[in-house]
């Protein structure tokens, strides 16, 4: 039988999410691009999942859109005007919002090349590790395109404009440690260590206080695209809210009994 191209398990509270086409690097086709969506959607409702693990099987991350196949290739004359926006709206544009909207912390376990897409996928998500062998490329340049999949909106957040420009007006092949040291990525590790690092920090996450967490992601995200008014107002209600949960009260409680809290994630 042949095996799904988005493989998923849960347990202990962490869901893992695995593209599953090593033969092409895992150049994630529509149909991996809407399953990731949904499981991402799921996850953010479902109270058992608690934490996100996004990786690779073989020796690529993802190695960004599967152009063969995927309708890229009509001839010009026949597009309709707004045909590539409406393509990038519905599709890469979903898939960055959905891990930057996923209620839960996703870690991305880089085991591969990350291009394109798929570099633009590893950096939306909350916390990234990457094996030694891993590589990021803006490969856009190469193909004489412009970025997509959100990078030029997340890259500049990340690493600043004049660094943003470099990658992408380039296109060079950066390495896992230069990527460390940009900021991209938390941590690198070795090839062999990258699924039980990923797993403990994860498991990590998954024992924390989860609606907590949601709402410091979603404080975060929101911080570099609004006035210190507007990000001081979302914090006094993000508080508000917190207060309301159970882990919140376990919190407080636990720490005037001194001792560890035990959350629940709600």
């Amino acid at each position: 039988m042949t095996e799904p191209d988005v493989l998923h398990t849960t347990g202990d509270h962490v869901l893992t999410l695995t593209l599953n086409r090593p033969e092409s690097l895992n150049a994630l086709t529509p149909d991996q691009r809407e399953r990731v969506i949904g499981l991402l959607s799921e996850a953010s409702a479902d109270p058992a999942v608690r934490a996100v693990v996004l990786t690779g099987t073989g020796r690529g991350f993802c190695a960004g859109a599967d152009l063969r196949g995927a309708g890229t290739a009509t001839a010009a004359g026949e597009r309709i005007a707004g045909d590539v926006a409406r393509t990038l709206r519905t599709g890469a544009q979903r898939l960055i919002a959905a891990v930057l909207d996923c209620e839960k912390p996703v870690i991305a376990a880089v085991n591969g090349t990350a291009a394109g897409l798929g570099a633009h996928l590893a950096f939306a998500c909350d916390l990234v590790l990457a094996a030694e062998s891993a590589r990021f490329i803006e490969v856009f340049v190469r193909r004489g395109l412009v970025p997509d999949a959100g990078g030029a909106y997340l890259l500049p957040r990340l690493v600043g404009p004049q660094r943003a420009k470099e990658l992408m007006f380039f296109g060079d092949a950066l390495t896992a440690a230069d990527a460390e040291r940009l900021g991209l990525v938390n941590r690198v590790v070795p090839d062999e260590d990258l699924d039980k690092t990923a797993r403990a920090w994860a498991d990590r996450l998954a024992t924390g206080p989860t609606r907590a967490l949601a709402l410091t992601k979603q404080l975060v995200n929101a911080s570099l695209d609004t006035d210190r008014g507007t990000a001081f107002a979302a914090e006094a209600a993000a508080q508000e809210i917190n207060m309301t949960t159970s882990d919140a009260r376990e919190g407080v409680r636990s720490f005037v009994e001194r001792r560890s809290p035990a959350f629940r994630g709600h």
